[in-house]
């Protein structure tokens, strides 16, 4: 018993004391891709692999905020030519952080290769009035990608949001029907409903950069047939074809797909997918009355339609 306590101790003290001047390794010895480094601060005990360098991104997903970005990032970086950057930068809608200059921007992205594209993803930026011009700035024949789903939906994932964080931060909550509902009528100026006027946003985005640019992801369908919308996303980046479907696998206890990518499988966070409340049935068909004309306006600007109720 002895010798073996004395033989974890070994193992363990080697593990911490391994030679900083070491690349990390993952389990089975390899060496971590470009796009596993994300945005992790390169130092002593972290060395990025030869050949490879920090770029501007080459595409951004810019929103909406719960349409689906996080799974849209997560399932284009199965591509081997796509360096994904690991978290939200907020370089475009944040004055704090525009302020720190490209330089900075540049160095919150992965380490890529020289065949690989660089993407980040900020779902804020659709949303805001001051991205899109700061967007074209940096390059105007940048490719963006925008998903979204069914906008009622949406608010109602809006909230879902919020009322779990507040709980976990052991904040006061408010029923949804108490944010959608002010003075007897519907809150249109409640922030959840004003991301969902998703043709209020485009038009401020359609004067900076022309609709061939902006490549629309259905939210809807990526959630239940993924494969065609990443081919269709794969055809804009100008990829070659590489994502295929045994990349995807129906979690049943989930409810949702996950990913199958270089022997390992993973899933979103389970913050993703939360079962939406219960909405009064009167709240609801005056949320959706509001925005119906809004999806119209919306879908006369982009000469498309979808399925939203």
């Amino acid at each position: 018993m002895a010798n073996l306590l004395s033989y974890v101790l070994f193992l363990a003290l080697r593990t911490f004391a391994a030679p900083p001047e070491f690349i990390q390794v993952r389990p089975g010895g390899s060496t971590p891709s470009p796009g596993d480094l994300g945005n992790d601060t390169v130092g002593p005990s972290l060395v990025p692999p030869p050949g490879t360098s920090k770029h501007a991104p080459h595409s951004i997903i810019i929103g909406v905020r719960k349409g689906g970005t996080r799974a849209l990032l997560e399932m284009l970086d199965i591509h081997p030519e796509v360096a994904a950057a690991a978290t939200e930068v907020h370089f475009f809608d944040w004055d704090e952080n525009y302020a720190k200059g490209f330089e900075w921007y540049r160095d919150q992205m992965p380490y890529s290769y020289p065949n690989q594209i660089t993407v980040e993803k900020t779902p804020g930026y659709f949303t805001s009035p001051v991205a899109p011009a700061r967007i074209h700035a940096m390059s105007s024949s940048i490719r963006l990608l925008l998903i979204l789903r069914d906008p009622t939906e949406r608010v109602i994932s809006d909230y879902t949001q919020v009322y779990f964080n507040r709980l976990e931060n052991h904040k006061p909550v408010q029923a949804i029907e108490n944010m959608l509902v002010k003075n007897g009528a519907l809150n249109t100026r409640y922030k959840a409903i004003q991301r969902s006027l998703y043709d209020v946003h485009m038009r401020n985005w359609l004067q900076h950069f022309p609709l061939e640019q902006i490549h629309i992801v259905d939210g809807d369908t990526l959630i239940h047939d993924p494969l065609p919308e990443l081919q269709r996303v794969e055809r804009f980046l100008h990829l070659p074809p590489r994502i295929v479907a045994s990349n995807f696998y129906f979690n049943q206890t989930k409810g949702f797909y996950c990913i199958r990518s270089d022997g390992h499988e993973r899933c979103l966070h389970e913050s993703k997918g939360r079962p939406h409340p219960p909405v009064n049935s009167t709240v609801l068909r005056q949320l959706r009355l509001y925005l119906r004309q809004h999806n119209r306006n919306f879908y006369r600007l982009i000469g498309r339609t979808f399925n939203w109720q």
